[in-house]
């Protein structure tokens, strides 16, 4: 790799979107894009059947402005394509409580589980949010909860509606209140848009937290979601910053000679870790202390070292390296850099390692034939399974509960989102209004 293509690129990306992305930009106002839309491509083959009754309006319900929380929560079952859905007009009665379900007529009707509930409103503007799941073989009520919320949180509670439900049948936490943030790019070369956008899981609400004329790259979350590291090409090379979500602030962190590019944070949220060149054009990994601004070299190698990725334990880095010859993922321990593993091995091309919340697995881009695909390697094994079936699958990020893995892919000739389970039975695709969607980066759980 030339030195001249490592100030270009962020990443061992696959060679037909290697190409770099500088050149001479303006400032283009834009909205946010539309919602992403899910379509599930596959799902399991004997799905759960459950029934999500409309929940009914309590006292002061009516200034929700209608909110339907009880279809969101359908969208979320139904998109995570292990469960299958009753159609509300098959329903033969639409109770609110669980004392008002008759088991053994929704166990008729072909239903393992119905969820009921209500929303009320004790005070303006505030909403209470109850709902109760059965089980129709016994007719008992599984668990309650109640989410509180206001207006502008009622989606975020029928998320987590969803959250209770799935965790409460398959005894996984769910991930719908979740966020996800991606590149946004429209227009052609050499004048195209790109925005930074912070969606719901389901694509809902985008929000917009930059956008520019100029490339921006690499998004990524620190642990408790309240911040977002990217590049930006901006002033025409590449630096870093860190922005709050909730105020907007960001901060410029490395504009150093060369290269800046691949932040990660630390799971602490007190360092990231950066790819730097210097400016004799050799990447290497680094680690940048935010407060002090000191900066301490992981790696020292003739090779290319970059993509790095965090244990969630704080005390490793996996990252890319072509030391061996061609992109391979390797480990180092940071209390001793100089203890290296080379981790993967099956292909002549392995690259961007994304590390599994419970650090057990490992997603990252395999050359499989031809195509580069999303593989999944069992840390304690060291089995490999390859996951995504598409061209040019990239930048794989997995789901806070470790669940799915969303990802970069090419619908023809345009870039979108998708996601696979890690055991490969569920698939979606994530399509919203004109251009591509990149690099997605999936938001940790918050409080």
């Amino acid at each position: 790799m030339s030195s001249t293509k490592r100030r270009c690129t962020t990443s061992f990306m696959v060679p037909v979107v290697a190409a770099c992305l500088a050149g001479v930009l303006s400032l283009l106002p834009g909205a946010a894009r539309a919602d992403l839309q899910v379509t599930i491509t596959k799902g399991v083959t004997n799905p759960i059947p459950i029934a999500i009754v409309p929940f009914g309006q309590g006292p002061g319900a009516a200034s929700d402005g209608g909110f339907d929380v009880a279809s969101v929560v359908q969208h979320d079952l139904d998109g995570s394509g292990r469960f299958r859905l009753m159609p509300r007009e098959q329903m033969h009665s639409q109770p609110t409580l669980a004392a008002q379900v008759q088991s053994a007529d929704w166990r008729a009707a072909g239903d393992d589980y119905v969820l009921v509930g209500r929303v009320s409103s004790a005070s303006a503007g505030v909403f209470d949010v109850d709902c109760d799941l059965i089980n129709t073989a016994t007719g008992q009520t599984i668990g309650s909860q109640r989410f509180v919320a206001s207006n502008a949180s009622l989606r975020n509670a029928a998320h987590r509606v969803s959250d209770f439900v799935y965790q409460s049948i398959l005894g996984v936490r769910g991930a719908f209140a979740t966020r996800i943030a991606y590149i946004s790019v429209t227009g052609e070369a050499p004048i195209q848009h790109y925005q930074l956008v912070v969606a719901d899981a389901d694509g809902y609400n985008p929000r917009v937290i930059l956008e520019s004329g100029e490339p921006i790259m690499s998004p990524a979350w620190s642990a408790d979601g309240q911040w977002i590291t990217y590049v930006s090409f901006e002033s025409r090379l590449p630096a870093v910053y860190v922005q709050q979500l909730s105020s907007g602030v960001r901060r410029l962190v490395s504009a150093r000679a060369g290269t800046n590019n691949a932040p990660a944070f630390s799971p602490d949220g007190r360092q990231l870790a950066l790819t730097l060149s210097g400016s004799g054009g050799n990447l290497d990994i680094w680690l940048l202390d935010l407060a002090t601004q000191r900066l301490t070299r992981l790696t020292d190698d003739p090779a290319a070292d970059t993509e790095a990725a965090w244990s969630p334990d704080g005390a490793s880095i996996y990252f890319t390296s072509d030391r061996a010859g061609g992109p391979q993922i390797y480990k180092l321990d940071i209390a001793n850099p100089s203890r290296v593993q080379r981790i993967t091995f099956d292909s002549s091309y392995d690259a961007r390692p994304a590390v599994a919340p419970d650090g057990k697995h490992l997603a990252f881009i395999t050359l499989d034939g031809h195509d580069y695909r999303i593989a999944v390697q069992d840390l304690t094994s060291g089995a490999v399974t390859v996951l995504s079936h598409g061209h040019l699958d990239q930048s794989p990020s997995f789901a806070p509960n470790g669940q799915t893995v969303i990802y970069a892919g090419r619908d023809g000739d345009t870039d979108t989102l998708q996601t696979v389970s890690v055991d490969g039975l569920v698939t979606q695709r994530l399509s919203g209004g004109p251009g591509e969607v990149r690099e997605p980066a999936w938001g940790p759980f918050t409080r």
